[in-house]
């Protein structure tokens, strides 16, 4: 999304200017250009040369420097995309009131693409009713603010006023100002993570999904421009971006639920849930005893979530299913196929090595009524990607 893209860097007078060189590398390691200026203040808190070096360019905070003069408005012309982070209280000031005192603030007068920032300051000025005026004010010029974090201040006080990370500046970017247009406008369903079935309070049958894939293919489908709502049984990890509608479940029963609602509005459903095939038929209302040598179990089969899709499948919706096979992988997943009325199976095997459950990596077969593609052992990330750009080319 960032491959190429022209991302400007303003950097101001605030000791939070240290986790700008992170985000430097973050972006140029994404295969952006990179460009940054700061005022004379700000190089007191990050070296010019350190991030001239990561950004394989000079930098600039001098209007004029040995008889030469730096071309503002070239540069602000340049960018399409202005990032001033740490956006200072002196400086959020000056901009709100427009001021032209240095290169940066004329660069940024000149910039004719958008102007993110991300403020850095202490709860107290943060919290100042001057400061929120001048917010006011930049907004009104069409200024993004990042939301600033919560934690420990320069000051040793603990509250509201930290730089948003490097991390989150780069999700925020991509989100807001880089997604694709390939699949706008398509409402995509996808399920991730595994179901627990719980036997009493305490104890469940699970499995050891951790639903990796699942969110990988949800980020990528909304990196493409599609609405994504994720259905997730228990997981750790978090969606990349906030745009995707998270909703969470526990059991197989939540799940069926969840799915079937939102699948009347979805264009593609995507099932790479681990879901129970079983859960107890009864469960305890306490917690049980260790008190027999042996504990029987009724298990009574969940609702086939991907076969009542299938049955259900409108003109035009497309749905992907999910299978994990330790033998005859094709022809099971083939069966599945038929017997789901899917258009596509993604099979994966655990005899694949990287592979399976909490994998990194994955390695997958494609099954569609035409045939059956394989690919390369690849990063979660890529294997989505793969996903993602087989089904854009059936849908459209």
């Amino acid at each position: 999304m960032l491959k190429n893209k022209k991302i400007l860097i303003g950097i101001t007078g605030s000791i939070a200017a240290y986790k700008t060189i992170s985000l430097v590398r973050l972006l140029v390691k994404a295969g952006a250009e990179v460009k940054v200026t700061m005022t004379e203040a700000a190089s007191h808190f990050a070296s010019p040369l350190v991030l001239a070096t990561l950004s394989k360019n000079r930098v600039l905070y001098k209007l004029s420097e040995e008889d030469a003069w730096s071309n503002h408005v070239e540069l602000g012309r340049w960018a399409d995309l202005f990032i001033i982070a740490p956006l200072s209280c002196n400086t959020l000031s000056k901009m709100a009131n427009g001021a032209c005192d240095n290169l940066l603030l004329a660069v940024y007068l000149s910039a004719t693409c958008p102007v993110l920032a991300a403020p850095a300051m202490d709860e107290d000025m943060w919290h100042h009713p001057s400061t929120k005026r001048n917010l006011s004010l930049l907004m009104a010029d069409k200024v993004t603010i990042m939301p600033v974090g919560n934690g420990e201040l320069a000051s040793g006080l603990f509250g509201e006023g930290r730089m948003a990370e490097p991390e989150e500046i780069i999700g925020f970017i991509r989100e807001k100002y880089f997604r694709g247009n390939e699949l706008a406008g398509k409402k995509v369903l996808v399920t991730a993570g595994p179901t627990y079935e719980a036997i009493d309070p305490v104890r469940f049958i699970g499995n050891h999904s951790s639903g990796k894939m699942g969110y990988a293919l949800a980020d990528i489908f909304f990196e493409k421009g599609a609405d994504v709502t994720l259905v997730s049984g228990p997981s750790h990890i978090t969606p990349a971006y906030s745009g995707i509608q998270l909703q969470k479940i526990t059991s197989a029963e939540e799940m069926f639920n969840l799915v079937m609602e939102n699948s009347k509005e979805a264009d593609i459903i995507i099932m790479s849930a681990a879901v129970s095939d079983y859960t107890p038929s009864t469960v305890f209302e306490n917690k049980l005893k260790k008190q027999t040598a042996e504990l029987e179990l009724n298990l009574m089969k969940t609702k086939d979530i991907l076969h009542h899709l299938g049955a259900q499948k409108r003109p035009g919706q497309f749905i992907a299913g999910f299978a994990l096979e330790t033998d005859n992988e094709i022809t099971n997943a083939e069966q599945k196929l038929l017997k789901k009325n899917a258009d596509c199976i993604i099979l994966n095997s655990l005899r694949d090595a990287g592979a399976g459950f909490g994998a990194d990596t994955n390695t997958i077969t494609i099954i569609d009524h035409a045939g059956h593609q394989s690919f390369p052992n690849k990063s979660k990330k890529e294997v989505a990607a793969d996903i993602c750009n087989y089904i854009s080319q059936k849908i459209h």
